[in-house]
């Protein structure tokens, strides 16, 4: 079943919206107004690779070299200070856990948060030394305290980036200082700033910390953006003689977020202008509109042999949409939804897809599920339906 509906404003009740188009359904697919905005060429990047995405509908809108495999550096601390938030999510460990310094993750080389062996240091310490000071010194000993040591710990690095769809990531260490096998790239960087937000929102505010002192030392954040764009808010910066100087970072205008990496610039400053090009494109000519929330019913279909006639059904998380500015009224949607449904249904089952259409293009998909589960019902019931649905079939058949 293919049912055509337009998007009309973001907070729309769907079910309202369903039952106008389906009342009349030629009427919604005229007056498609013409587009209005030119969008420029993407801005030129001096770096070696790069990528702009929106955090919320994941639509990349700019993107440049972005499976290339590339030395990460400081970066690789993002999947580090992610399977701390991780572990502080489940209740494995918490802010005021201690750690003690080992002589190993004293002696790291590099950037330091400056801990002292055979002290013991919080996980709230620890987890702001590793974002805002860089602390290859922290990133060992959360390493060794979660993992018992840093090998496995890269181990477990990697089985969450298999997990999280980073395909051209490997990680060797939980610092990001040279191996020869450790590699990232634009894209996977992207995505894994985009869990970090959208899983461990209550976190998220360390990023945009422009100071950190630990042990009377006072260390600034690397990332520059912080003092210059006030929407700015994370996240990582990152820089060895082989990578060259990266970045990934993360703005909020209004209700558009946007995800940015470059990676291989020239210098600190370098790699601050190079991302203020490609924030400044995607929110000047791309705006993201939240279509649907989370358990929105968008089609009540019949169900054959069930407790209930009708299944609510929708989707199971909020639905965002990133579209060329003042293009909105070129959005339709389509539910390809599963025919001849039949009892038992399992509360989050899949039985059909939303499509979201600008003009012709198809430019999202987004799984349609049950929102309830149906159990089988009586007897009698199941056969009453079961010969209803006999004629029914049968009548499609002969006028379908």
């Amino acid at each position: 079943m293919r049912v055509l509906f337009r998007y009309l404003r973001p907070r729309l009740l769907p079910v309202m919206l369903l039952s106008l188009v389906l009342a009349v359904p030629q009427a919604l697919a005229q007056g498609v107004p013409t587009p209005q905005t030119m969008i420029p060429a993407p801005p030129q990047i001096a770096a070696k690779s790069w990528f702009l995405m929106d955090a919320d509908s994941g639509r990349v809108l700019v993107e440049h070299n972005a499976d290339e495999r590339l030395p990460p550096a400081s970066l690789t601390k993002l999947m580090t200070a992610y399977l701390v938030e991780r572990e502080l999510d489940r209740g494995n460990i918490s802010m005021d856990d201690m750690v003690r310094v080992s002589e190993n993750a004293w002696r790291t080389g590099g950037s330091k948060m400056f801990i002292e062996v055979d002290t013991e240091v919080s996980i709230r310490d620890l987890l702001y030394g590793i974002i805002i000071s860089s602390g290859n010194d922290a990133s060992v000993a959360v390493a060794e305290h979660l993992a018992g040591g840093e090998a496995p710990f890269a181990d477990l690095m990697n089985q969450h980036a298999t997990r999280l769809g980073l395909h051209n990531t490997n990680f060797t260490n939980a610092t990001g200082l040279p191996h020869p096998e450790q590699y990232s790239s634009a894209r996977d960087m992207a995505l894994l700033s985009r869990y970090i937000i959208n899983d461990y929102p209550e976190h998220y505010a360390v990023y945009a910390e422009k100071y950190f002192t630990y042990s009377d030392i006072r260390q600034p954040n690397r990332n520059r953006l912080l003092w210059r764009d006030p929407t700015v808010d994370g996240l990582k910066t990152g820089w060895t003689t082989e990578a060259g100087y990266g970045l990934v970072a993360s703005a909020k205008r209004d209700d558009m977020r946007l995800i940015s990496v470059v990676m291989g610039t020239s210098s600190e400053e370098a790699r601050a202008q190079e991302t203020q090009k490609l924030l400044s494109y995607g929110f000047r000519y791309y705006e993201t509109l939240k279509l649907y929330d989370q358990g929105s019913v968008l089609s009540t279909p019949r169900v054959w042999g069930g407790e209930k006639n009708d299944l609510r059904l929708g989707v199971d998380e909020d639905v965002h949409m990133t579209v060329p500015r003042a293009r909105n009224q070129e959005l339709s949607a389509r539910l390809d939804i599963r025919g001849d449904i039949a009892a038992p249904i399992a509360s989050g089952e899949r039985l059909g897809t939303l499509e979201v259409l600008l003009g012709d293009e198809v430019v999202g998909e987004q799984p349609l599920v049950a929102l309830e589960a149906i159990e089988e019902g009586g007897m009698f019931k199941r056969l009453f339906d079961e010969v209803r649905r006999f004629f029914s079939n049968l009548v499609g058949r002969w006028f379908g």
